[in-house]
């Protein structure tokens, strides 16, 4: 063989598999890259949950620095919930907007804890949850009638804390309830 040809075919040789390795390089980058970009959009969901979580903290805290000064509880006759929902009925809503009233007439800087609470039917994930569903319906109603977002909490005790026997329905239905303490 031809010294030039040998050299031409090296030449050849090292340009095609030059060419096959930046190819797989420029592959491996792209799902590199890929991965990066689905690493770092994990990054922000995870930055906004941790950020949600400690702003209820700071609000859990400030209110746990607070001092008592009562509850009103939500679970005579026409104050408790219906099974399985969070809906606030008329005789809930005007007890609330009185208890609005009062905050307001009151003219005091208060913390409220809005407690929600589950009889013990159905799965304890799913009470904790409806629980503060239940909670969560009371703050916004409250906030319609004036009192300020960053002056509540909410918190659900599920089934945890039962006010009565979940052995009758008299009972489930006074555990069916939602507790707003003020905290000065």
């Amino acid at each position: 063989m031809h010294p030039g040809k040998a050299l031409l075919l090296v030449v050849v040789a090292v340009f095609v598999s030059g060419c096959a390795t930046r190819s797989y390089v420029d592959e491996r980058l792209a799902r590199l890259e890929a991965r990066q970009d689905v690493q770092e959009s994990r990054i922000e969901e995870l930055t906004s949950t941790s950020s949600q979580a400690l702003e209820r903290a700071t609000d859990a805290g400030r209110l746990a620095q607070g001092k008592f000064l009562y509850s009103v509880v939500f679970a005579d006759d026409g104050f408790t919930f219906d099974s399985n929902n969070s809906a606030l009925s008329s005789t809930m809503q005007a007890r609330l907007t009185e208890l609005a009233s009062d905050l307001k007439a009151d003219n005091r800087n208060v913390y409220l804890e809005i407690q929600g609470h589950t009889d013990s039917t159905g799965p304890a994930a799913y009470n904790q949850q409806l629980g503060l569903q239940r909670a969560e319906a009371v703050r916004r109603y409250l906030h319609t009638q004036g009192v300020a977002l960053d002056r509540m909490a909410t918190i659900s005790y599920g089934e945890d804390e039962p006010a009565a026997s979940n052995d009758t329905t008299e009972g489930r239905a006074m555990n069916r309830r939602v507790v707003v303490v003020v905290l000065t």
